[in-house]
């Protein structure tokens, strides 16, 4: 059963994903770089729900900070390297609420700024937990799909075949969680189809 909507859905709001933000070159390890332009958009209509300018510095070895404005909002968050297991540094963000070293920080709707998914948690939930067990099944499917296609067209395949760069470990696991979706959506329309004869 879908949980009532008496929190507010965590994907509604905005998301600021460092590691994101790096591949696409708008915050860079070992640089200072800004303010530059961001963006937030709807990703059904691609229309643009939020913008702002986003500066950083990450020339420290030690610290850094990233810096966020938008129109009368202007919010200032500190950043830290982490080592990785195999050499070099990966950076974080410190949540301004609960100090926790994290990689994505979030603006439900309504909030007033940026914070780790731990300083929201009694007032959000994230969208699948409103969903029924049928509709994350759908969204699970769709999930496996978008990862198997590729450049292919999505009404030809219920289940496209392995893509040339993925490993058959890969495309196997890939394989049981999608039958394993097909299975609970058997089990639903058992179920519907046993109401119905019952009438």
């Amino acid at each position: 059963m879908p949980r009532l909507r008496q929190r507010v859905c965590l994907q509604d709001g905005l998301k600021l994903d460092l590691n994101r933000l790096i591949r696409r070159g708008t915050v860079q390890p070992g640089a200072k770089v800004g303010p530059r332009s961001y963006q937030w958009c709807n990703s059904y209509t691609g229309e643009v729900v939020a913008a702002g300018a986003i500066t950083s510095d990450l020339t420290g070895t030690e610290q850094g900070w990233l810096r966020f404005q938008s129109g009368d909002r202007d919010q200032w968050i500190g950043l830290t390297p982490r080592p990785r297991h195999f050499g070099g540094m990966q950076w974080y963000f410190i949540c301004p609420a609960t100090n926790r070293t994290v990689a994505v920080l979030w603006k439900p709707p309504g909030a007033s700024r940026f914070c780790s998914r731990q300083t929201w948690k009694p007032q959000v939930a994230y969208r699948s937990q409103f969903l029924s067990q049928t509709d994350r099944a759908h969204a699970g499917q769709t999930r496996i799909k978008l990862r198997l296609l590729g450049e292919s067209d999505p009404g030809e395949w219920d289940l496209p075949p392995k893509p040339k760069w993925m490993r058959w470990s890969t495309y196997n696991r890939a394989v049981d969680r999608y039958d394993a979706y097909e299975e609970i959506l058997d089990r639903g329309t058992f179920a519907l189809v046993a109401r119905l004869l019952e009438k």
